[in-house]
Protein backbone atom coordinates (compact mmCIF):
# COMPACT_ATOMS: atom_id res chain seq x y z
CA UNK A 1 0.00 0.00 0.00
CA UNK A 2 1.32 3.33 -1.08
CA UNK A 3 1.02 6.19 1.68
CA UNK A 4 1.00 9.79 1.10
CA UNK A 5 0.69 12.03 4.08
CA UNK A 6 0.93 16.00 3.91
CA UNK A 7 0.03 18.67 6.33
CA UNK A 8 -2.27 22.16 5.61
CA UNK A 9 -1.29 24.22 8.55
CA UNK A 10 0.63 21.76 10.20
CA UNK A 11 4.42 20.59 9.78
CA UNK A 12 4.04 16.39 9.31
CA UNK A 13 7.07 15.51 11.79
CA UNK A 14 8.75 12.36 11.15
CA UNK A 15 7.18 11.68 14.92
CA UNK A 16 3.45 11.87 13.14
CA UNK A 17 4.49 10.08 9.92
CA UNK A 18 5.93 6.93 11.79
CA UNK A 19 2.75 6.65 14.10
CA UNK A 20 0.26 6.66 11.69
CA UNK A 21 2.64 4.12 9.50
CA UNK A 22 2.70 2.05 12.47
CA UNK A 23 -0.66 2.11 12.97
CA UNK A 24 -1.99 1.49 9.21
CA UNK A 25 0.15 -1.78 9.29
CA UNK A 26 -2.71 -4.06 10.04
CA UNK A 27 -4.79 -1.83 7.15
CA UNK A 28 -1.75 -2.73 4.60
CA UNK A 29 -2.11 -6.45 5.33
CA UNK A 30 -5.44 -6.54 4.20
CA UNK A 31 -5.56 -4.22 1.14
CA UNK A 32 -3.79 -4.90 -1.86
CA UNK A 33 -0.25 -3.40 -2.96
CA UNK A 34 -1.71 -1.50 -5.54
CA UNK A 35 -3.98 0.44 -2.76
CA UNK A 36 -3.36 4.21 -2.32
CA UNK A 37 -3.70 5.93 1.26
CA UNK A 38 -4.07 9.67 1.41
CA UNK A 39 -3.78 10.90 4.78
CA UNK A 40 -3.98 14.49 5.00
CA UNK A 41 -3.37 16.37 8.90
CA UNK A 42 -4.77 19.90 9.57
CA UNK A 43 -5.21 22.11 11.67
CA UNK A 44 -8.58 24.35 12.59
CA UNK A 45 -7.85 28.01 13.14
CA UNK A 46 -11.17 29.10 14.72
CA UNK A 47 -10.69 29.41 18.68
CA UNK A 48 -13.65 28.21 19.35
CA UNK A 49 -13.72 24.90 17.69
CA UNK A 50 -11.81 22.56 20.84
CA UNK A 51 -11.18 20.06 18.54
CA UNK A 52 -8.77 21.75 16.20
CA UNK A 53 -6.34 18.60 15.49
CA UNK A 54 -7.70 17.12 12.31
CA UNK A 55 -6.93 13.96 10.32
CA UNK A 56 -8.30 12.82 7.16
CA UNK A 57 -7.54 9.72 4.98
CA UNK A 58 -8.91 8.86 1.49
CA UNK A 59 -7.90 4.97 0.80
CA UNK A 60 -8.57 4.44 -3.01
CA UNK A 61 -9.17 0.51 -3.62
CA UNK A 62 -10.39 -1.20 -6.72
CA UNK A 63 -13.54 -0.69 -7.41
CA UNK A 64 -14.18 1.75 -3.65
CA UNK A 65 -13.17 4.80 -2.59
CA UNK A 66 -12.84 4.62 1.35
CA UNK A 67 -12.83 7.97 3.62
CA UNK A 68 -12.46 8.82 7.32
CA UNK A 69 -12.15 12.06 8.93
CA UNK A 70 -11.62 12.36 12.73
CA UNK A 71 -10.81 15.55 14.81
CA UNK A 72 -9.27 16.06 18.67
CA UNK A 73 -7.42 18.30 20.75
CA UNK A 74 -4.36 16.30 19.71
CA UNK A 75 -2.64 15.30 16.72
CA UNK A 76 -1.98 11.75 17.55
CA UNK A 77 -5.28 11.03 19.00
CA UNK A 78 -7.02 12.22 16.10
CA UNK A 79 -4.62 10.11 14.06
CA UNK A 80 -5.68 7.22 16.10
CA UNK A 81 -8.95 7.91 15.85
CA UNK A 82 -9.28 8.08 12.34
CA UNK A 83 -6.87 5.17 11.55
CA UNK A 84 -10.03 3.35 13.76
CA UNK A 85 -12.55 4.30 11.49
CA UNK A 86 -10.62 3.25 8.58
CA UNK A 87 -9.77 -0.08 9.79
CA UNK A 88 -13.81 -0.47 10.53
CA UNK A 89 -14.61 0.38 6.86
CA UNK A 90 -12.08 -2.06 5.69
CA UNK A 91 -13.38 -4.86 7.55
CA UNK A 92 -16.84 -4.00 6.54
CA UNK A 93 -15.82 -4.09 2.57
CA UNK A 94 -13.92 -7.48 2.87
CA UNK A 95 -16.80 -8.88 4.81
CA UNK A 96 -19.01 -7.48 1.51
CA UNK A 97 -16.56 -8.71 -0.82
CA UNK A 98 -16.54 -12.45 0.87
CA UNK A 99 -20.14 -12.63 1.06
CA UNK A 100 -20.76 -11.84 -2.22
CA UNK A 101 -18.29 -14.53 -3.55
CA UNK A 102 -19.67 -17.11 -1.66
CA UNK A 103 -23.35 -16.27 -2.51
CA UNK A 104 -22.25 -16.68 -6.27
CA UNK A 105 -20.40 -19.84 -5.71
CA UNK A 106 -23.51 -21.16 -4.00
CA UNK A 107 -25.94 -20.24 -6.19
CA UNK A 108 -27.22 -22.77 -8.78
CA UNK A 109 -25.72 -22.51 -12.63
CA UNK A 110 -28.55 -21.65 -15.44
CA UNK A 111 -26.07 -23.86 -17.19
CA UNK A 112 -25.93 -26.98 -15.52
CA UNK A 113 -29.81 -26.96 -15.22
CA UNK A 114 -31.64 -29.82 -16.71
CA UNK A 115 -33.96 -28.54 -19.92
Amino acid sequence: MQIDIRGRNVTVTDEFRAHAERRLRKIARQVSDLARLEIELSHERNPRVADCQVAEATLYLKGVTLRARDASPEMVHSINLMVDELSRQVKRHREKLRRRREAHRASPRVADAPI
